[in-house]
């Protein structure tokens, strides 16, 4: 995957989820997990491009794993918005929007266990 195909991938994540949100129960536990989802997949978004423009290798990976774990905090408040009912839209929008955040993950996953291996390979 090239690195505007990512950028541009994780940037339509996080429009996709602004959809979901305006079919989100407006009380106070769906106002609370909304919010929280909004942050979280909006932010993966934004330290991609913070890492991409990375100072080191390890300003990197470390931006890299802010991602990650914005993408796994993600997925779980997209679990807990499905499992309390607190989304009043058609369901495989939501089942959609988890499995393209478990892809997100998977491929994040991937590119910093790729990035500490090739670091080591130079260092070594």
């Amino acid at each position: 995957m090239k690195t505007n195909d990512l950028e541009e991938r994780v940037i339509e994540f996080a429009v996709f989820i602004i959809g979901i949100i305006e079919d989100v129960k407006k009380n106070y536990t769906g106002n609370y997990y909304g919010n929280q989802l909004i942050r979280s997949s909006g932010s993966p978004a934004l330290n991609y491009g913070e890492a991409r423009s990375a100072e080191s290798h390890k300003d990197f990976v470390h931006k890299m794993g802010i991602c990650l774990k914005e993408l796994r905090e993600s997925h779980n408040c997209l679990r807990i918005i499905y499992r309390a009912n607190l989304y009043t839209g058609n369901k495989e929008k939501i089942i959609k929007a988890m499995d393209e955040n478990n892809q997100l993950i998977s491929i994040f996953v991937a590119s910093i266990k790729t990035s500490k291996s090739n670091n080591s390979k130079i260092v070594n």
